[in-house]
C-alpha cells in the first residue's frame, strides 16, 4: 500500500512521470544509476538560479530550452536513458515540473525500499545526536526506516513539529502557549 505522501507524489502530474521513470528504469535494471543522477540534477537546480529560471521561465523556446538542458546534462556526465527522460520533459514543456518529479521519484524510492519520510520543523538546526535521538525515538514509536527531511522554523520558539504521512506530532513551544492560552480563556 502505498504511503500518504507517495500516494500524493503520484496522483500529480510529476508523480506520473517519476512512475513512468521508475517503471522504465526498474525493467532495464537501471534504478540503481538513476538514483544518483536524479541526486545530481537536483544539487544542480538548487545551486544555478540561472538554471532555474530557465525551467521556471515560459519565455524560452522550447528547442531552446532544450538545448540548454542538454547543454547541462552534457557538461555533467548525465547517462543516455536520463537524457532521454529529461529530454521527453523539456518537449512536452514540463520543465518547470523537474523539481517535482525528483521530490516524486524520491518518495517513490523511499516507498520501495520500505522508508517513511517525516517532515521536522525545529526552532534551531538539529545536532547529529539530536537526529539520531529522534530516529530513534520514530523508530520505537513503529515508523521503522525514517528519512528526516528538516526545516527550520524560529517561530515555533522551541520544541518540534514532526509530520509523517498523515499524522502530525505537535510539540512546539508555540501550540504549548496557544493551548495554554485557550485553556485560560476557558476558565476565565
Amino acid at each position: 500500500m502505498a504511503s500518504d505522501s507517495a500516494a500524493n507524489h503520484t496522483s500529480s502530474a510529476a508523480g506520473r512521470y517519476a512512475v513512468a521513470l521508475y517503471t522504465l528504469a526498474a525493467e532495464r535494471n537501471a534504478v540503481t544509476s538513476i538514483a544518483p543522477q536524479m541526486d545530481r540534477l537536483s544539487q544542480i537546480i538548487q545551486a544555478s538560479p540561472d538554471f532555474r529560471r530557465l525551467l521556471q521561465s515560459p519565455l524560452f523556446d522550447v528547442r531552446e530550452s532544450s538545448k540548454a538542458v542538454r547543454a547541462v546534462l552534457d557538461a555533467n556526465e548525465f547517462g543516455p536513458l536520463f537524457k532521454k527522460f529529461v529530454g521527453l520533459v523539456a518537449a512536452n514543456r514540463r520543465l518547470a515540473l523537474l523539481p517535482a518529479i525528483i521530490a516524486a521519484w524520491n518518495a517513490l524510492i523511499a516507498e520501495k525500499r520500505g522508508i517513511q519520510t517525516a517532515e521536522v520543523t525545529t526552532a534551531y538546526q538539529l545536532t547529529d545526536l539530536e537526529r539520531a535521538a529522534l530516529a530513534g525515538r520514530l523508530a520505537e514509536a513503529g515508523y521503522g526506516s525514517v528519512n528526516l527531511v528538516e526545516t527550520v522554523d524560529p517561530n515555533i520558539l522551541g520544541g518540534l513539529i514532526v509530520k509523517i504521512g498523515s499524522r502530525l506530532y505537535d510539540t512546539s513551544l508555540k501550540s504549548r502557549l496557544h493551548r495554554l492560552q485557550y485553556a485560560m480563556k476557558g476558565a476565565a
